[in-house]
């Protein structure tokens, strides 16, 4: 059984993640979603809320071959602790490409039996990010365009409560 391993924050999932998920599913037996509680940024949602709005968002494509499970740990020991062969990750731009290229290399150095799999983002999505979302919604702006209608409610909650 081919597994991958498709790691983030998702601090909120937008709707590039969901692409990258749902082609990246397409190349594996099993995809497994590794929520990551990442030390060096500050998430505006739980752990927990992450890993229902994950859940939530994916349901109508994961037929039973998509898992969603946190992890805090490194990235090799969490793929290789689920049988993972193929770390799956998403380009949006130039940017993207040199961190993730200068990642792959350092995991290829802690487990050469796993590889990294990149997938272009979507032409139409590659604009996208976590971080500017939040920004926008931050400044009373309408992110409608890169998160589901439940997710941006969620964001909109959040950013409620905190003005509050």
């Amino acid at each position: 059984m081919r597994i991958g391993v498709y790691p983030g924050t998702f601090d909120p999932i937008t709707l590039g993640h969901i692409d990258i998920i749902r082609r990246g599913a397409k190349l594996v037996d099993k995809l497994i979603i590794g929520v990551s509680t990442n030390p060096s940024k500050s998430p505006m949602f739980t752990l927990d809320e992450r890993l229902d709005q994950v859940r939530r968002e994916i349901a109508g494509i994961a037929n039973g071959t998509i898992e969603v499970v946190s992890f805090n740990a490194l990235l090799m020991d969490f793929a290789a602790s689920q049988n993972a062969s193929m770390i799956v990750r998403g380009l949006r731009a130039v940017a993207d490409f040199e961190y993730e290229y200068q990642m792959a290399g350092m995991n290829q150095q802690l487990n050469s039996d796993i590889e990294t799999v990149f997938l272009m983002a979507d032409v139409a999505l590659q604009p996208i990010a976590s971080r500017l979302v939040k920004e926008i919604a931050v400044f009373g702006g309408e992110i409608i365009k890169f998160v589901t209608p439940s997710v941006a409610a969620a964001v909109k909650a959040k950013v409620d409560a905190a003005k509050s």
